[in-house]
């Protein structure tokens, strides 16, 4: 029987022409997805109003905690699919598939109606005053109680396509979704006169195309591929939700922990001025870019990994492991450059207002500086889950977000103010760093000897 393209980019492609075709896709996917994220704060800081970019600031973790749903299901699932095919059990990949899919949908429908139910009494615990209230309730109706589905949705079935080997596709979703938000941004904010709503509804309209990609993609395929929308494959037996869930829960933890940290920070801020926290919702969109490159680094070589590990061809597990942390580490650290020079020019494109440029570019060079280490700590993570590991993901995850840098922000928000609270996002992403490099040393030795025995 001949081998897939899949199976032969797995097995036998030259390994940095197999991590490229897997990682440069879903780079540019990340790197999309930043940019509609940062289409929305762009276009409504040409409003002038500092109230209503501080408004999606604020709402921002409620928002980007559907990304940690999504990951929870889509990295989890994809993960145990990569070895389900890496072990040829292609019906298991399935039931692990629609495991996926349709807790996705569950999740994320009661995790829109709880946010909307709660909204007036958990709005100004995250920050919100008089003056954003209003703005950050009518984001929220539109990205969360409405969007919540299809935002899940679009992100987890991109990782499954990705764990077939199908990164380009799945990229190319991503891309479509972003491509549209930015088109309708400007649309809906301007001419409709929506302002915040309408870079509300573009976003949920994008995700609902990216979705719809993916369900006809899957059902054009559905001869060839082993994601399933078929009720019939939903199981909780053979250990399926606890391989999906306990894979997945670092990266949703630390999506989690992201949405603790950011409202801590949107807390603090939110006790010297609205421009502090509209200059560290600029400064931190654009940090995302660091962020994109290092999850695209990470995630895109996932599936290579897996289904490698789970075929015991450790040899070209490492050298692919090689290959992606030196990429990595050289594009975080050229990118961490280019924002620690670039800092002033960057911020002003979002708001010309001369205090949240001052916050924003103050604040952007501090926080660039987690570039390298993100790069480190990110891949680590993602390594530990391809193989089916638990608990170090999840100490790291906890670690990066939450677990440091919610006390160190308080620490020095106490005797450094403004500044203090935004050093401590470096400062904990490094020790994060450390402890990543000190977990992963013994696995890497062991996956020498487990190549010579082989």
């Amino acid at each position: 029987m001949a081998k897939t393209k899949e199976a032969i980019l797995f097995e036998e492609a030259p390994v940095g022409r197999a991590v490229l075709s897997l990682v440069i896709p879903t780079i540019l996917s990340q790197l999309i997805t930043v940019a509609y994220n940062m289409a929305d704060t762009f276009f409504i800081g040409q409003i002038g109003d500092a109230n209503q970019v501080a408004a999606v600031s604020l709402c921002m973790p409620l928002f980007i905690f559907l990304t940690g749903l999504a990951n929870l299901l889509g990295i989890g699932g994809s993960s145990l699919m990569s070895r389900c095919l890496g072990a040829n059990n292609r019906k298991k990949a399935k039931k692990a598939a629609a495991f996926s899919i349709w807790t996705a949908i569950l999740v994320s429908l009661v995790y829109g109606a709880a946010i909307f139910m709660a909204r007036t009494k958990l709005l100004p615990v995250i920050g919100a005053n008089a003056g954003t209230l209003d703005y950050c309730s009518d984001y929220i109706f539109w990205t969360i109680a409405i969007g919540a589905v299809p935002t899940v949705l679009s992100q987890g079935l991109a990782h499954l396509v990705r764990a077939e080997g199908h990164s380009a596709q799945a990229s190319f979703g991503v891309a479509l979704g972003g491509v549209l938000n930015m088109l309708l941004d400007p649309i809906f904010i301007f001419p409709l006169g929506m302002e915040v709503a309408g870079a509300a509804v573009a976003t949920m309209l994008s995700n609902v195309a990216a979705t719809l990609y993916f369900v006809v993609l899957l059902v054009r395929r559905r001869d060839t591929t082993n994601i399933s929308f078929h009720p019939k494959y939903y199981t909780w037996g053979e250990k399926i939700p606890k391989e999906v869930l306990l894979v997945g829960l670092p990266s949703c933890l630390m999506n989690l922990m992201g949405v603790l940290s950011n409202v801590t920070l949107n807390r603090l801020m939110a006790g010297y001025s609205n421009a502090a926290i509209a200059g560290i919702g600029v400064a931190k969109k654009i940090d995302m870019l660091l962020f994109a490159i290092a999850t695209g680094m990470s995630q895109g070589v996932l599936p290579l990994v897996g289904y490698n590990y789970s075929a015991r061809n450790y040899k070209r597990m490492r050298a692919a492991l090689k290959v992606d942390f030196l990429l990595s580490l050289v594009v975080s650290l050229l990118g961490m450059l280019f924002l620690l020079t670039c800092a002033g020019p960057i911020v002003r494109v979002f708001i010309n207002d001369e205090q949240t440029v001052h916050y924003g570019q103050m604040f952007q060079r501090i926080i660039c500086l987690t570039g390298p280490c993100i790069s480190i700590t990110m891949l680590t993570i993602t390594v530990f889950q391809s193989v089916g590991k638990k608990v170090q993901p999840a100490i790291l995850s906890l670690m990066r977000k939450g677990g440091l840098d919610i006390p160190l922000m308080l620490l020095f928000n106490s005797f450094a103010g403004v500044k203090g609270i935004v050093w401590a996002v470096p400062i904990a992403d490094f020790c994060a760093m450390l402890v990543a490099v000190i977990l992963f040393v013994p696995f890497w030795r062991q996956l020498q000897k487990k190549e010579t025995r082989c």
